[in-house]
């Protein structure tokens, strides 16, 4: 893992939390909105390679950050994001098989 790369992290996800909370929150539907985070653990966990644990990383990220600006208990988003991006590689470590071209002859 290299260090330009976990600061890049750090800036994407602390740049899509003050986004969400500050600009976004004046155009929700119903009450809701987009949650960037959420749909970053998920991408990044679904179109890593398996052996790299970026996804992981991104998860605890976002969630601190999430926790930091939203007024609710501080370590909830942090769980939950962790808990679904060991979820997505455990599924797709045990269930998915990628198709690799096989020789004819």
């Amino acid at each position: 893992m290299s260090f330009r790369t976990i600061f890049f992290l750090i800036f994407l996800c602390y740049f899509s939390v003050l986004f969400q909370t500050s600009l976004l929150f004046h155009f929700s539907i119903w009450g809701h909105t987009i949650n960037f985070i959420l749909l970053l653990v998920i991408l990044l966990n679904l179109f890593e390679p398996p052996e790299q644990k970026y996804g992981i990383l991104t998860a605890f990220i976002g969630g601190f950050f999430l926790d930091i600006f939203s007024n609710g208990i501080i370590g909830f988003w942090i769980l939950a994001l962790l808990v679904l991006s060991f979820f997505i590689k455990l599924v797709l470590r045990k269930y998915v098989k990628i198709p690799t071209p096989k020789k004819i002859i």
